[in-house]
C-alpha cells in the first residue's frame, strides 16, 4: 500500500514538473555573463547637477588607485567643480562673454585641476552647503550664470579687481570653500600634497578620439563647448580606438568614457545598444502591421528589450553624426569590464553616476556597436594602449 502511494506521489510530482516546464515562459531579455571585470569604487549619484565629467573622471582615478594597490579612496567631486567653474568664469569674462559658460566640463579639467590645484578626499570637502544630501545645482547654476553674464556682457570701461571674489563667493556659498589644509587618516595635507601622495602622474594619461575632420595619428582639441580649455586628444581610426578599449579592459585597466546618451538605444534601465530599427518587423517577430502601428516609445522598448542584430558602425557614420549634431557631448562614465549576452555578443560594463538606478543598480551594459558609434573620447593610462598604436601616435 505504502509503495503504491509512493509511486502515485512520484508520478504526480513528475506530471507537475512537466506542466511547469510547458507553462513557465522562457527567460527573455538580456542575460549577461562577465568576461573580465576590473575593480571600481562605489556608485555615486550626481543627482540634479551637470557634473558627470567630475564624477566620471574621479571615479576613473579611484579605479586607478585600486589598480595601483593604493587602496580605496573617495575623492571630492565638488573641489574640482569649484576650481573649474571659477576658471571657466574668468575665461568667459576674458572673452567679453563670447565663450561658453555652463556647468559642464571635460576629462581634461580634472587633470588640469590635479596639476594646478591638487585634489582632496570627499570628507575634506563634501560640497553641499544647502541642506540636501545629494547635489542640487539648479539655483547655483542660475546664480553663477547670471553673475558672469552681468560682468562679461556689461557695458563697462574697465573691470574692478574684485569681480573674481564675487564668483568665488557664489561657489563658496553653495559648495563650501576649497580647503587650504586638512587632516586625512591622521596626516595633514594641502590639496597639492594630497594629490602628490596618491602617486598618480597626470602626464601618464591620454585622451583618444576618432574623427575624420582631422588627420589620424595627430592631436586636436575636440570642438565641443565643454572642452573650453582646449584639451588635446589623439585621433585614431575607430577600429584602433576600439582595440585600445578592449586591450585596456583585458589587461586590467579602466577608462573614463565620454558618450552621447540621447540615442534611442541608451535606455534608463541599464542597456545601451544600436538596434537595426530598419528591420523592425523581422527583428521583433511581429508582422508589419503591428510594427508600423506601434508608437515611437513602444518601438524603442521593443528594440531594446533583448539581444537583436545591430547597425554595423562605420567611420563615416560617426563623422556624419558628429557633424550634424546627432552625436553630442552628453555624459561621462567609467568603463571597467566586458560581458557577453546569451548569444555571445560582447558589451562593455559601464559605471554610471546616477545612483543605484536601473535594473543593474547603477551599471550599464553598452554594446560594442553603441560604443563605436557614440564615443566622443576616452581618458586612459598610456600603458593601456597597445604598443603598435602607441608607436603610431608617438607616445613614449
Amino acid at each position: 500500500m505504502k509503495k503504491t502511494i509512493l509511486v502515485a506521489a512520484l508520478a504526480l510530482l513528475a506530471f507537475d514538473m512537466s506542466a511547469k516546464k510547458k507553462t513557465e515562459p522562457k527567460e527573455e531579455g538580456f542575460v549577461f555573463t562577465t568576461v573580465k571585470e576590473n575593480p571600481i569604487t562605489s556608485i555615486k549619484n550626481q543627482n540634479r547637477s551637470s557634473t558627470c565629467w567630475s564624477f566620471s573622471s574621479l571615479g576613473f582615478l579611484e579605479s586607478e588607485l585600486l589598480r595601483l594597490g593604493k587602496g580605496t579612496y573617495d575623492l571630492s567631486e565638488m573641489f574640482v567643480v569649484h576650481h573649474t567653474m571659477v576658471d571657466r568664469a574668468v575665461n568667459y569674462v576674458r572673452y567679453h562673454g563670447d565663450a561658453p559658460f555652463s556647468p559642464g566640463g571635460s576629462f581634461y579639467d580634472i587633470m588640469y585641476c590635479m596639476k594646478n590645484y591638487g585634489l582632496v578626499p570627499q570628507e575634506a570637502m563634501p560640497g553641499i552647503m544647502y541642506g540636501d544630501s545629494l547635489p542640487v545645482h539648479n539655483e547655483l547654476d542660475a546664480v553663477a550664470g547670471a553673475y558672469v553674464k552681468a560682468i562679461g556682457k556689461g557695458n563697462f570701461s574697465k573691470l574692478t579687481p574684485v569681480w573674481k571674489n564675487g564668483i568665488s563667493a557664489i561657489y563658496d556659498t553653495y559648495l563650501g570653500k576649497c580647503p587650504e589644509k586638512f587632516t586625512y587618516m591622521g596626516t595633514e595635507y594641502t590639496p597639492k600634497s594630497f594629490a602628490a601622495s596618491l602617486g598618480i602622474n597626470p602626464d601618464d594619461y591620454v585622451s583618444l578620439t576618432s574623427y575624420t575632420h582631422h588627420p589620424f595619428y595627430t592631436q586636436f582639441a575636440i570642438e565641443i563647448q565643454d572642452n573650453w580649455r582646449n584639451g588635446l586628444s589623439y585621433n585614431l581610426p575607430i577600429d584602433e580606438l576600439m582595440a585600445v578599449m578592449d586591450n585596456a579592459i583585458r589587461t586590467g585597466y579602466t577608462f573614463a568614457w565620454g558618450s552621447d546618451v540621447s540615442e534611442q538605444g541608451f535606455t534608463r534601465d541599464g542597456i545601451a545598444v544600436m538596434p537595426d530599427a530598419a528591420r523592425g518587423a523581422e527583428l521583433t517577430g511581429s508582422d508589419m502591421a503591428r510594427w508600423t502601428g506601434m508608437t515611437a516609445t513602444d518601438k524603442r522598448k521593443e528594440l531594446t528589450s533583448r539581444p537583436l542584430p545591430e547597425v554595423e558602425v562605420t567611420q563615416e557614420m560617426r563623422q556624419v553624426a558628429f557633424d550634424n549634431w546627432e552625436t553630442t557631448d552628453d555624459h561621462g562614465m567609467v568603463i571597467y569590464g566586458i560581458a557577453k549576452d546569451q548569444t555571445g555578443k560582447e558589451y562593455f560594463m559601464v559605471k554610471n553616476s546616477w545612483g543605484l538606478s536601473g535594473k543593474y543598480k547603477g551599471i550599464w551594459y553598452a554594446s560594442k556597436a553603441f560604443v563605436a558609434y557614440k564615443t566622443m573620447n576616452i581618458l586612459v593610462h598610456k600603458d593601456a594602449v597597445p604598443a603598435e598604436i602607441k608607436a603610431k601616435l608617438g607616445i613614449k
